[in-house]
């Protein structure tokens, strides 16, 4: 007679397990995701690329927990480059809006004191 159960584990529960030794190696904690940077860029500096740099520093955590390492870590890059890009560009705009306003003073102050 054939048994038609299948062998399920003794009453006293499954047995031991051996110890494995194997098992993925400790990479550490994630990488900072700079998402603070990539907020105070998108509210005080350049909007279109503090908005990638959200994009990128969110990406960060899901490709962590995913196993995709080296991708964690070039996100948090890129996030980072985003964010330095945007407080760059805004700082150089500033600086020739103040150019611009001290040429335009100037052309003014010259421009009133002539008399024919």
């Amino acid at each position: 007679m054939t048994d038609q159960y299948p062998n399920y584990p003794p009453p006293g529960g499954p047995p031991p397990q051996q110890p494995y030794y194997g098992g993925m190696p400790n990479y550490g904690p994630p990488p900072d995701n700079n998402l603070v940077w990539a907020i105070l860029c998108t509210v005080l500096c350049c909007l279109p690329l503090g908005i990638v740099a959200i994009v990128k520093s969110s990406q960060v955590q899901t490709l962590w927990s995913q196993g995709f390492h080296a991708e964690a870590q070039k996100a948090a890059d890129d996030a980072k480059k985003w964010s330095m890009w945007g407080a760059i560009s805004t700082g150089v705009l500033f600086l020739l809006y103040i150019i611009f306003i001290v040429v335009m003073v100037i052309i003014g102050a010259s421009a009133g004191s002539f008399t024919p």
